[in-house]
């Protein structure tokens, strides 16, 4: 089963909005030089809502002749339509995917019986897991904890689920009671409770890309029993994961980390996402100085 750290891949664009596959390159290196277990690929902090069909097409193909292996690649295949969530997994698996995390779908919304007939079509149509993404502030789309252990029981793909329902600590501790080890259970919502997801039974945590040191070191210090030192690394970051959880603007503000960082050529965003303001840059400069600081 998946665990560990798995940042969710922003796309780099060039300042005219074009895709930069030589950022692209630069972010991959850089997240597995930070120790990253696996990588998330379109998801929401990937701006993957944004991306043409030839351009996850293409990101992907590079992705994995890039990592070659060296991780799992999860790529987001969710979809408002049961096939053309059918047709994006099976394309993901073909050019390289390792599993899918897959949203339900959010524009016609289904009961509990559609929910098992989409996610059973995509595990029929294709020999990865799934990991399930509850997102219900997304997708307004509640999948209660007796219908995803159903899904683990009855789906033969459901291997693991995203927990993005707030609170996310109780359902992820009902979840892991309930599966009876059946399910990877993950946090996200950039790894805000990463800490107690963990201690309820979570194994993973999808952030975005520009702390994945940051994961990695605390969930070590988790393992290895030391909670003390692993609450007072995660402190010093949760002002910048705060910052970045403001509605529109995280995406912004993780690719200005990841220019300062020089992996990135530009903080370009696409609309509709928000681009933060000149004020925003400032203070963000000061959390990541911070968060540096506790790095050396």
């Amino acid at each position: 089963m998946l665990a560990g750290v798995y940042p969710i891949v922003v796309t780099p664009f060039h300042d005219d909005g074009s895709v930069d596959y030589t950022s692209l390159d630069r972010l991959v290196e850089h997240l597995l030089e930070q120790g990253a277990h696996g990588l998330g690929l379109f998801g929401n902090a990937s701006e993957g809502y944004t991306l043409l069909a030839s351009e996850r097409t293409g990101m992907l193909q590079r992705i994995a002749a890039r990592v070659r292996g060296r991780v799992p690649l999860v790529v987001s295949s969710g979809h408002t339509g049961t096939d053309a969530a059918v047709a994006l997994s099976k394309e993901a698996h073909d050019l390289g995917a390792s599993a899918l995390m897959v949203l339900p779908p959010y524009f016609l919304k289904t009961d509990g019986e559609g929910l098992m007939h989409y996610f059973g079509a995509i595990s029929q149509a294709v020999p990865i897991p799934i990991m399930v993404q509850d997102a219900p502030l997304m997708t307004q789309v509640p999948m209660p904890v007796p219908l995803l252990t159903r899904m683990a029981r009855e789906i033969e793909q459901v291997k693991s689920v995203k927990v993005e329902a707030p609170p996310t600590v109780p359902k992820i501790g009902a979840l892991h009671a309930a599966a009876n080890g059946a399910l990877a259970l993950f946090g996200g919502l950039n790894g805000q409770f990463l800490i107690e997801e963990c201690e309820r039974g979570a194994v993973g945590t999808m952030p975005s890309s520009d702390a994945t040191w940051l994961y990695v070191r605390v969930m070590d210090l988790l393992a290895k029993g030391n909670k003390a030192e692993a609450w007072r690394l995660f402190s010093i970051a949760l002002p910048l994961i705060r910052f970045e959880l403001q509605p529109g603007l995280g995406v912004s503000a993780a690719k200005h980390n990841l220019v300062a960082e020089g992996i990135l050529a530009s903080a370009r965003v696409r609309h509709p996402t928000s681009s933060i303001d000149t004020a925003a840059v400032s203070e963000l400069k000061v959390l990541r100085e911070l968060l540096a600081a506790a790095r050396s």
